[in-house]
């Protein structure tokens, strides 16, 4: 189907993109889908489960081994996949040339769809053209809003990772804060890039940027400690990722600094921390949901044709705070695996 003859009045604004460099709210939000079993295909998914063929679809990330935030994010697809009587197949690298291996393995096994990240979309630009090539209807998640209508998506579930920045760095404003330390776990990957570039153009204080090494639990501890020590200036520490952030944690108590901390996206024992008050916020952008609408929407596209977003504008699914006053709301969420 060609995504061009769609009328451009299809569009779905995307109101998050608007409201959240001002201010950010909870996004909490739940869904049944209860009713009665329907004859109709088109109609089951209503009904809770698919009696349409089944399709066998891929999800191919950059997931780096022992980071649990894609433990989210693929629950939620499995979800939709059970759901959509999916066969999914799970794939992740962080390396991008592995990764673009992945989705040529996918692409050889003649798969249905595809469902990949874009954390380095250059490396990914030729393997996307091959699936498509093939007539593989391929969406990205997560990494990549500003490179999936590029290199030829047909949709993206995600969040716009600049405007995020922006708003946790108004939000330091409004801590008091003066010095941040930016801590990216992960050197090439354009979203985290464009968190601590946000940060950088909405904070007015200062911001340095700290490089870890996010796959050695141990190396980045080290790393978070020796910056404190070395500038005991710097009052909040802001991690890209939840195990950095409770990482951060033993570091502030090591190095003896007075530093707070804010992070972004959650698991846990992340939630417990903010209740707790080790760590004061994160901006959740709901990696269950990024997870479930992305393959879910190769279902809804493969039957009926559809487009969220109308293939044009991504589908946000952050940001949003989470801090003292929210947390218990969402712990209930993120004890089941689901925030």
């Amino acid at each position: 189907m060609d995504r061009s003859s769609h009328p451009r009045s299809r569009r779905l604004v995307p109101i998050v993109a608007v409201a959240a460099a001002a201010a950010l709210t909870l996004a909490g939000c739940s869904s049944s889908s209860g009713g009665k079993k329907s004859e109709d295909n088109g109609a089951a998914a209503s009904a809770g489960k698919a009696n349409t063929p089944r399709m066998t679809v891929a999800l191919v990330t950059h997931q780096s081994p022992g980071d649990t935030f894609w433990d989210i994010v693929r629950k939620g697809a499995e979800a939709a996949a059970a759901k959509d009587n999916i066969k999914l197949i799970y794939s992740a690298d962080p390396n991008a040339g592995n990764q673009s291996n992945l989705v040529q393995n996918a692409i050889d096994q003649k798969v249905d769809g595809i469902a990949v990240t874009l954390a380095k979309p250059d490396a990914m630009k030729a393997v996307v053209g091959k699936a498509k090539a093939a007539n593989i209807p391929v969406v990205g998640l997560n990494s990549g809003v500003s490179d999936w209508k590029k290199l030829g998506l047909l949709e993206f579930f995600g969040q716009d990772e600049t405007v995020a920045g922006e708003a946790l760095g108004n939000r330091l404003n409004s801590e008091g804060a003066k010095k941040a330390v930016c801590v990216i776990q992960e050197q090439g990957n354009v979203g985290l890039t464009q968190r601590c570039d946000g940060v950088k153009k909405t904070f007015t204080g200062k911001t340095e940027v700290l490089y870890v090494n996010g796959t050695d639990a141990p190396s980045v501890k080290s790393t978070i400690t020796a910056k404190l020590k070395q500038d005991s200036s710097i009052d909040y520490v802001v991690a890209l990722g939840a195990p950095v952030a409770l990482i951060a944690v033993q570091s502030v108590s090591d190095a003896g600094s007075k530093a707070k901390i804010a992070t972004f996206d959650l698991n846990k024992d992340l939630t417990g921390a903010i209740s707790k008050g080790t760590i004061q916020f994160a901006v959740d952008q709901q990696p269950y949901l990024q997870g479930y609408l992305a393959i879910d929407s190769l279902w809804l596209y493969k039957n009926n044709g559809n487009y969220s977003g109308g293939g044009e504008q991504p589908v946000l699914t952050g940001p949003a705070f989470v801090d003292k006053s929210n947390v218990a709301q969402v712990a209930q969420f993120a004890a089941k695996g689901t925030r």
